[in-house]
């Protein structure tokens, strides 16, 4: 009995140590499974925050992409607004001509009339140079196959060319028809201020008088200005000052008496 109680003994001892000995175990294998889900956990946490900034990168790179397109779109609009605005003043204007178009069209006729009638007065009125060319060309503007608008224009180019007679110095040869007959002469046109003429072997000239409508004869050293102007204008002779008598009269302006009174000691 005393070795069977001894041997229950033993094994009693062995099977506390064996208890003792499985709780630090078990223990350990707790831990173990709690760090294992805490991994997850973690792991699963740092996948979702990854797919959070991936979708905000995402974001953020379509609302950058939204700003540009919104600010080209301000810039298109902008752009499209100025054409408009210039679109629309184009068609007022056009609505408003448009809208005087058949006066318009009504007071040409009249116009062409007075325009035609203004040229053929200037011209009979003006120093008589080319005047048989000048008038053609106002006639050749009266033709049946152009329309009043057309005959306006040619008109208006008929008075340019009145107006630059004005600014040139020109010479030619012609036909002089004078009350003792008819003669070759050169002549010499200044502008609109002096007009002469010269016979080829330099004996006669003359200057014509716009107010009185005739020509008068020149002396020795005004037909040789003449011909120095002659010689000038076809390149023949340096430029030079000619004094030479004027075929239209030159007033001077009037005087008020408080100018007169401030210069000269009252002389006028």
């Amino acid at each position: 009995m005393d070795v069977i109680s001894r041997l229950c003994v033993a094994l009693s001892s062995t099977a506390i140590t064996c208890s003792v000995l499985s709780a630090p175990l078990m223990a350990s294998e707790d831990i173990v499974l709690e760090g294992v889900k805490a991994q997850q956990v973690q792991a699963a946490l740092q996948t979702q925050i990854e797919a959070a900034d991936e979708q905000t990168r995402a974001t953020l790179q379509e609302l950058r992409q939204l700003e540009r397109e919104t600010r080209l779109l301000a810039r298109e609009n902008s752009a499209l607004s100025a054409r408009l605005n210039t679109q629309a003043s184009r068609q007022q204007r056009m609505s408003n001509a448009l809208d005087t178009l058949e006066e318009t069209r009504a007071a040409l006729p009249q116009m062409e009339a007075d325009m035609t009638r203004q040229l053929t007065q200037w011209i009979a009125r003006d120093l008589p140079f080319l005047q048989d060319e000048r008038m053609a060309r106002v006639a050749s503007t009266d033709s049946e196959g152009l329309e009043s608008v057309e005959r306006i224009g040619e008109l208006l180019g008929v008075w340019r060319q009145e107006l630059a007679y004005g600014r040139e110095v020109d010479t030619w040869r012609g036909r002089l028809v004078v009350e003792s007959g008819e003669r070759e002469v050169d002549f010499l046109r200044i502008g609109r201020i002096g007009f002469y003429y010269l016979t080829p072997d330099g004996r006669e000239g003359g200057v014509w008088l716009a107010e009185e409508a005739r020509w008068q004869s020149l002396d020795e050293s005004a037909r040789r200005e003449v011909r120095n102007g002659l010689r000038m204008t076809n390149d023949q002779r340096a430029p030079a000052l000619l004094t030479l008598p004027l075929s239209v009269a030159i007033f001077d302006p009037p005087v008020n008496d408080s100018a007169a009174e401030s210069g000269s000691g009252g002389e006028q």
